[in-house]
């Protein structure tokens, strides 16, 4: 049983060895721990870090793609380099390293393909009255548009099985926390949550520069993944609306008609025809929508039985030496000059 924990960098030269000190080096259960950075165009010293530190493998863009995609670079990697269980984790030691462990137990025991950390949001000094509540907030719509009963959704500290990251496919360029949990949502994943502690702040968050900010990338982010994997759904609620509006301007024009003074409200027929076609039409498309995501499965499906075959071609790396990853092609180059820590 392989682990490997990767970490999201972008310029963390100055807490990426506080963070890489805390990851466990043992797990019982586990028979062999590596550690990934994906370096996201960092302009500091963070891959030479990383290398003195000895971490097995460095993924690497040019210039910074932003979070989501440096995720995903990961997993890939993660995958194609034999490991059967992902943690992800952040460079700023905002998580504490022991605590791997407990995210990993239930995938070991068969309970959860995916494990998310339950920070302790209210006690964390960090984290401002508002935002403690915006957190709240934004977990209980993801609740709701994922029909799961994760508390924390922002969180970054998880675990996914091999099968449950081949399945992952993030289309945001903002982030992944969210996507993934209505994805494995309403892909009838089994995915849990555990508590975690959190370390003081090192330095401030970089994902985003204000709470309005963040309050509107947070849900645009959960009204299209629900776009996504509910269509018929959303499109239908947002077509109802105007239908039924329609619908009670044909109602209050009959009433008035019935009473004999019908000519004086025939603007209401106007407006309600034009609600209800608007209604009606919104329906059509979360129709066609519908159809477009049974499609969007089946590519998913194909995505996912790629990723089993590189897998399984790929094997298990026994080099002891550090292996760079190429972002873009996913090609290796080992590095036998220094021996991983």
């Amino acid at each position: 049983m392989k682990l490997i924990i990767q970490i999201p960098c972008y310029n963390e030269e100055k807490t990426l060895t506080i963070a890489l000190d805390a990851l466990p080096k043992h797990i019982d259960g586990i028979d062999e721990i590596e550690y990934l950075i994906i370096n996201d165009g960092s302009k500091d010293e963070t891959v030479q870090v990383a290398r003195d530190w000895g971490v097995n493998y460095v993924v690497s863009f040019p210039q910074n793609k932003g979070l989501a995609k440096g995720f995903m670079a990961g997993i890939d990697a993660c995958i194609r380099n034999g490991a059967d269980i992902i943690v992800n984790t952040d460079a700023d030691n905002q998580y504490c390293g022991e605590d791997i462990e407990k995210l990993v137990r239930p995938i070991l025991d068969g309970e959860a393909e995916i494990v998310i950390g339950e920070r302790p949001i209210d006690s964390i000094e960090d984290f401002s009255p508002l935002k403690k509540k915006l957190q709240h907030l934004g977990s209980y719509v993801v609740r709701k548009a994922s029909a799961t009963d994760i508390p924390d959704a922002p969180s970054g500290f998880r675990a996914f099985s091999k099968d449950a990251a081949m399945h992952l496919n993030v289309i945001n360029q903002y982030t992944y926390t969210l996507e993934t949990i209505v994805q494995a949502g309403r892909n009838r994943m089994a995915i849990t949550s555990v508590p975690i502690r959190t370390n003081p702040e090192l330095r401030k968050s970089r994902l985003f520069h204000s709470m309005g900010g963040y309050i509107k990338k947070s849900m645009l982010t959960i009204i299209r993944a629900f776009m996504m994997y509910k269509p018929l759904v959303f499109f239908s609620i947002c077509g109802l609306i105007p239908f039924i509006i329609g619908v009670i301007y044909v109602i209050r024009f009959l009433i008035f008609y019935f009473r004999g003074n019908g000519l004086g409200h025939t603007q209401s027929l106007v407006v309600a025809s034009m609600l209800i076609m608007i209604g009606f039409m919104t329906m059509i498309l979360g129709l066609q929508a519908d159809v477009i995501a049974a499609n969007r499965k089946i590519l998913e499906d194909v995505q996912y039985r790629i990723r089993r075959m590189e897998a399984e071609n790929s094997g298990r790396d026994d080099t002891a030496g550090r292996i760079e990853v190429d972002a873009k092609s996913g090609n290796k180059n080992t590095d036998d000059k220094h021996d991983s820590k």
